[in-house]
């Protein structure tokens, strides 16, 4: 039973296939770590446009893997990259996030086995 994702709309969009399925949870299990390393990087060094830019272009994966929390988180993300806020006021928010998207990747790898 999934705990830290859901993949109702990945099905939906596969049309039930499931290969298609693994392919992927293939791709997002390789990028999610990818992802976090380098929103971490850019938060780190203000570089705001990147931080935003970031976050808009993987807000769609969160939400196709039915991630909700860690979706609204890097919408926090991103609107706080607008405003060009301080790093403190981000620091727990990000840390939320990358826990929800290692324990997804973790519990994906063990349920599919990948």
């Amino acid at each position: 039973m999934a705990l830290h994702y859901n993949l109702s709309k990945v099905y939906f969009n596969a049309d039930n296939d499931d290969e298609f399925v693994v392919k992927t949870l293939r791709i997002f299990i390789n990028i999610a770590p990818k992802l976090l390393t380098e929103l971490k990087n850019c938060i780190e060094q203000k570089n705001y446009f990147l931080v935003e830019k970031l976050a808009a272009e993987n807000q769609s994966k969160l939400e196709l893997f039915g991630m909700t929390s860690a979706f609204e988180e890097i919408v926090l993300i991103q609107l706080w990259a607008n405003r060009q806020g301080k790093r403190k006021e981000i620091k727990e928010t990000y840390k939320s996030l990358e826990n929800r998207v290692e324990k997804a990747v973790k519990e994906i790898r063990k349920d599919f086995k990948l």
